[in-house]
C-alpha cells in the first residue's frame, strides 16, 4: 500500500535472495530481475559468481554469458508499458496476478520460473513473451506461504520479541567502552568482541552502522609515546623513576589528540572487520553537517550507498574540528567526544534505522543513581514515566551522561527508531550483549511507546513475598478453608477449564511432541484426582506452619524452640504439564491461576502466587536472588539444566529424568509380570514414573512368560529397543538402543538381560536416574536384598511403578518428584527471654523438655 515491499533474504533453492519491489511513476509494476545491479527504482536479486555458477548449473546452462562485478542480468518483467505491448492493455486482472506471483511461495514459484529464465538467458530477450500471462495464470493457485518481510519504517518496536525482525541498526560505542581504564589507548578486547558481534548480524543480512569514540584516546597514546621520543635522557630516567607522574597532560590537546589517532582507529577497525570478509567506511561529521540541508542530503546519499554495497559505515564527530570541550574536572581533556549521544539519534532517525544500541558503563537505566543502595535497574522505560527517574552524575569519560543518553533516546524513539542502552563493559556479557539484544532477550533497558502492561517480574517477586508472609500468619483452618475452596473450585468451573485446556491442545496439535501433547491434555478424571489430592493437603497441613519440633532449656529462665516456617517464596517451573501449570498451555494457565487466586481472596492473600508466562520472565526470576528462596524445576533433564545455568545464588532443587526400571525374577510370578509391565509402560507412557527399561533375568528368554511379555507389548503397539546383551541372544533383534540411559516418554521400552539380582542392581546404579526400581519375583529373599541395595526415591516389590506418586501415597498432589508437601519448611530456633550473654554467669542445663500437643480438631 505503501508501494514498497522488502523480502528477507530466504532460501530458494540455495540461493540466498534478497527481493525488493520497489512501485514508482504511474505504472503498477516495475521490473523484476535475478541479478545485475540495474536502475535504483529497479526489484533485483543479486547473485555473487559463486552462486551464479551454482544457479548456471541448475538452469543447465554449460556456456553462461560473461559476469561482471555487478552480477548479470535476465529481466523476466520490464515495464508495465513492456508487458502491455506484447499482451494487450494493462488490466486490474493482470496487475492482481503479478501480485499473488509475487506474494506467493517463492520456492514453488521459483522452480516453476527456472525453465522461464533458462530460455530468457539464452534469448537474451529482456522483454516478455506473449507466454508470460500464461505463466502467470498456472501460478495463481499456489499456496500462499509466510515470508518473512523486513519492516517499513515507522513506529518503532513495542515489545523486546520484535527487535529480532529489526533490520537496519546503528550501535553507538560509548567512551568508557572504547577505552582502557587507564584511559589512555583502547580496550582491543572489548573491540573485537564488538566487531565480532557486528559481523554476525552483518552477515546475516542486517544493514549495521557504528558511531563510535576513541580517536582521542588512541590519538593521546600516540603523543605520549612521541613525547617519550623527543625527551632527553634525563627527562626520561626522570619520568621513569616517577612513573609518568611528572608528564604535563594539558599539553596533550584534545583536537590534536584526535587528529593523531584517526585514522590508526580507522585502520584498527578496518583490520579487525577484514577478517569477517567485511570492508568498512570512515564518515567524519559535525554539528554543521546536518544544519546544512545540502551537507545532510549528501551524508543521507553516501550512507544508503555503503550499505547498498554492504559496507559498515563507521560514523564518528570530527573531533580535530569541532570546539573545545567544557572544562571538566573528571574529564581532563582526555576524550572530548561532543555528546555522540545525540549523534547517534540523529543518524538514527535520518537513516530511518529500526533499532539504535547504546553501549556505555553501566547496565541500563536505574530509577536512581546506580551507586544508591535502593537503585533499580528498569527494564521497559515508557516516555511517561520519565519524573520517576533520578539522574546522578556522567561517566568519568566523554561528554555525556545518562541523562543525555535518555534525551537521545527518547528524541530517536519519536522518530521511529527503538532504543536499548546497555553494559558494553562488562566481561561476562560484552561478548554478546549486542545480538542477545537483538534476539529480543532482557538486556539494558528497553524504550518502548507502549505502556508495560501487567507488573514486572521484580514486582510480582515482591508481592508473592509479601503475600506469602501474610500467608504464614493465618491460623492453619484458614490455610486449610483456602485449599478446600480451591478443590471445589476445579470441580465447580470443570466445563470452563477443560474448554481452555482444548484451545491449548489446538495450538499445540503438529507443534509439540506426542509425549508433551500427552501431558499437556486434561480430563476429568485428571481434575477430580487434583481436587482429591488438595484436600488430602488441606486434611494434613492444620500442623505444618508453627509446629514445635523440640524444646530445650538451655539454663534458668531460658528456653528454646524449634518451630516449622515456610521456606518462603518457591519458583515452580513445570513443562507440558497443565495439572502444574505448565508455560505451554496458556489458556489453562490463566484460568487456573484466576481460580488459585479467588481461593486465595477469601482470606486477603491474593497475591502470594503469581503467574510467570514465559521464559524470559523465568529467566529474570532466577536472577532476583533477594526475593527467590528455592527453585523446584519439574521437566525434561534440559530444562533442569537449563534451570541450574541460570540460577543466580538460589538453590535449585529438581529431578531431571525418570529412567525407571523394572526387573523381572526367575521366579517371578507369570500373572502378576504381564500386568505389572502393562500398568507401568502403558496406562501414561508420558508420565516420569513410567517404564523405561525392563531387565529380564537370562534364564526366561525363550519361555512362556518371556513370550507373553512381547505379545502383550506388540498389543500394545510398544516399540522395543534391545539392548546390548539381549540383541546377541537374538537373530533377528529389533532396533539396538542408542543409550541405555534414555527416559523415552512415549510408548517405547528398552528390554536388557541380566545375569542375576546383583546384576540388575548394578545396572540400575549405572543407567538409573534414581527415580523408581522395581522387583517382580515370589523370592523373599531376593526382593530384601533388591530393596536394601537399590539406591532410590522409591524401591517396590511386585508394584507398578506408576505406584510412585505422591496421590496414590496419600500425600496429595506432588509438587516435585515425590516430595510431599510437608518438607517445604524450615525451622527458627527462637529463644525465650533472659538477660544473660554468652560469657555470662549462667549455668547451662541444655534439658529436653516435653513439646506440647496442639490441637488439630
Amino acid at each position: 500500500s505503501e508501494g514498497r515491499l522488502s523480502v528477507a533474504p530466504v532460501r530458494v533453492c540455495r540461493w540466498d535472495v534478497d527481493v525488493h519491489l520497489q512501485h514508482s511513476g504511474p505504472a503498477p509494476w516495475r521490473l523484476l530481475s535475478l541479478g545485475g545491479r540495474g536502475s535504483p527504482r529497479v526489484a533485483q536479486a543479486r547473485f555473487s559468481k559463486r552462486i551464479y555458477a551454482i544457479a548456471a548449473a541448475q538452469l543447465g546452462i554449460s556456456q553462461p554469458p560473461r559476469v561482471n562485478s555487478g552480477g548479470f542480468a535476465a529481466w523476466v518483467y520490464s515495464s508495465a508499458a513492456d508487458v502491455t505491448s506484447s499482451c494487450g492493455t494493462w488490466t486490474e486482472e493482470k496487475e492482481d496476478m503479478l501480485s499473488q506471483v509475487c506474494r506467493s511461495g517463492f520456492q514453488s514459484f521459483t522452480q516453476r520460473l527456472l525453465p522461464w529464465v533458462q530460455s530468457t538467458i539464452l534469448n537474451r530477450s529482456r522483454h516478455v513473451q506473449p507466454s508470460a500471462i500464461r505463466h502467470v495464470r498456472s501460478w495463481s493457485n499456489i499456496p500462499f506461504i509466510t515470508v518473512p518481510l523486513s519492516r517499513t519504517h515507522g513506529k518503532s518496536f513495542a515489545h523486546r520479541s520484535e527487535l529480532k525482525h529489526a533490520k537496519r541498526i546503528v550501535v553507538k560505542l560509548g567512551s568508557a567502552v572504547v577505552t582502557r581504564g587507564d584511559e589512555c589507548g583502547l580496550a582491543l578486547g572489548r573491540l573485537a568482541s564488538i566487531v565480532e558481534q557486528v559481523s554476525v548480524l552483518q552477515n546475516q543480512g542486517r544493514e549495521m552502522m557504528l558511531v563510535t569514540s576513541g580517536a582521542v584516546a588512541f590519538g593521546k597514546q600516540r603523543l605520549r609515546h612521541e613525547i617519550l621520543l623527543s625527551q632527553s635522557v634525563r627527562q626520561a630516567l626522570h619520568s621513569g623513576q616517577n612513573h609518568l607522574k611528572e608528564m604535563a597532560i594539558p599539553v596533550l590537546e584534545a583536537r590534536a589528540c584526535a587528529a593523531a589517532g584517526q585514522s590508526g582507529l580507522m585502520a584498527l577497525y578496518e583490520a579487525m572487520f577484514t577478517q569477517y570478509s567485511i570492508c568498512a567506511a570512515q564518515i567524519l561529521v559535525t554539528n554543521l553537517d546536518f544544519h546544512d540541508e545540502q551537507k545532510r542530503r549528501n551524508l543521507n546519499g553516501t550512507l544508503h550507498e555503503l550499505l547498498r554495497m554492504n559496507i559498515v559505515p563507521i560514523v564518528n564527530t570530527n573531533d580535530a574540528v569541532v570546539p573545545p570541550a567544557e572544562p571538566n574536572s573528571d574529564l581532563q581533556g582526555v576524550i572530548s567526544v561532543k555528546d555522540n549521544d545525540s549523534l547517534a539519534a540523529r543518524l538514527a532517525v535520518e537513516m530511518k534505522t529500526d533499532l539504535l544500541i547504546v553501549l556505555s558503563d553501566v547496565e541500563g537505566l536505574f530509577d536512581s543513581p546506580p551507586g544508591s543502595d535502593d537503585a533499580k535497574l528498569i527494564d521497559i522505560f515508557y516516555p511517561g514515566d520519565q519524573q520517576s527517574v533520578t539522574f546522578g552524575t556522567k561517566s568519568r569519560v566523554g561528554m555525556g551522561g545518562m541523562e543525555a543518553k535518555v534525551k537521545a533516546a527518547l528524541w530517536a524513539l519519536q522518530g521511529g527508531t527503538s532504543v536499548v542502552i546497555a553494559n558494553g563493559t562488562h566481561p561476562k556479557v560484552s561478548g554478546h550483549v549486542i545480538t542477545d539484544i537483538v534476539e529480543g532477550k532482557k538486556v539494558g533497558t528497553f524504550f518502548s511507546e507502549v505502556k508495560p502492561a501487567g507488573p514486572t517480574v521484580e514486582q510480582q517477586g515482591e508481592m508473592a513475598r509479601s503475600g506469602g508472609r501474610m500467608l504464614a500468619t493465618l491460623e492453619p483452618e484458614q490455610r486449610a478453608e483456602i485449599i478446600h475452596h480451591l478443590a471445589d473450585l476445579l470441580t465447580d468451573q470443570r466445563d470452563e477449564i477443560l474448554l481452555a485446556n482444548k484451545k491449548d491442545l489446538e495450538e499445540a496439535e503438529g507443534r509439540l511432541a506426542a509425549p508433551l501433547l500427552k501431558r499437556l491434555s486434561l480430563s476429568t478424571s485428571k481434575l477430580n484426582s487434583l481436587a482429591i489430592g488438595l484436600r488430602q493437603i488441606a486434611a494434613s497441613s492444620q500442623d505444618s506452619v508453627g509446629r514445635v519440633l523440640r524444646r530445650t532449656r538451655i539454663a534458668k529462665d531460658l528456653e528454646l524452640e524449634q518451630v516449622t516456617v515456610p521456606i518462603g517464596v518457591l519458583l515452580v517451573i513445570f513443562e507440558s504439564r497443565p495439572d502444574c501449570l505448565p508455560q505451554e498451555a496458556s489458556h489453562s494457565n490463566r484460568i487456573l491461576h484466576l481460580l488459585t487466586q479467588e481461593a486465595l481472596s477469601i482470606h486477603g492473600v491474593k497475591e502470594a502466587v503469581q503467574l510467570v508466562n514465559t521464559r524470559e520472565e523465568v529467566e529474570d526470576l532466577c536472577r532476583l536472588d533477594k526475593m527467590i528462596d528455592l527453585i523446584i524445576p519439574r521437566g525434561s533433564s534440559q530444562l533442569v539444566r537449563d534451570i541450574q545455568k541460570a540460577a543466580k545464588g538460589i538453590p535449585v532443587m529438581g529431578h531431571s529424568e525418570g529412567i525407571c526400571h523394572m526387573y523381572v525374577d526367575s521366579e517371578a510370578s507369570v500373572d502378576k509380570v504381564t500386568r505389572l509391565v502393562r500398568d507401568s509402560k502403558c496406562e501414561y507412557p508420558a508420565a516420569c514414573n513410567a517404564l523405561e527399561t525392563l531387565l529380564i533375568h537370562r534364564d526366561l528368554l525363550r519361555t512362556p512368560l518371556f513370550d507373553q511379555i512381547i505379545d502383550m507389548l506388540r498389543v500394545e503397539q510398544v516399540k522395543i529397543h534391545a539392548g546390548p546383551k539381549f540383541a546377541s541372544y537374538l537373530t533377528f533383534s529389533p532396533s539396538e538402543v542408542k543409550s541405555l540411559r534414555t527416559e523415552y516418554g512415549d510408548l517405547e521400552l528398552c528390554i536388557e538381560v541380566v545375569d542375576s539380582v546383583q546384576d540388575a542392581i548394578d545396572h540400575i546404579h549405572k543407567y538409573g536416574s534414581s527415580h523408581t526400581d522395581v522387583i517382580v519375583t515370589e523370592n523373599e529373599k531376593t526382593a530384601e536384598f533388591f530393596l536394601q541395595h537399590v539406591d532410590s526415591a522409591c524401591v517396590f516389590w511386585n508394584a507398578s511403578t506408576r505406584f510412585s506418586d505422591g496421590y496414590r501415597f496419600g500425600l496429595g498432589k506432588k509438587e516435585s518428584g515425590q516430595r510431599e508437601s510437608s518438607p517445604l519448611w524450615i525451622t527458627l530456633w527462637p529463644k525465650e527471654h533472659h538477660e544473660g550473654g554468652e560469657h555470662g554467669s549462667l549455668k547451662y542445663l541444655h534439658e529436653n523438655l516435653p513439646i506440647p500437643q496442639r490441637n488439630t480438631n
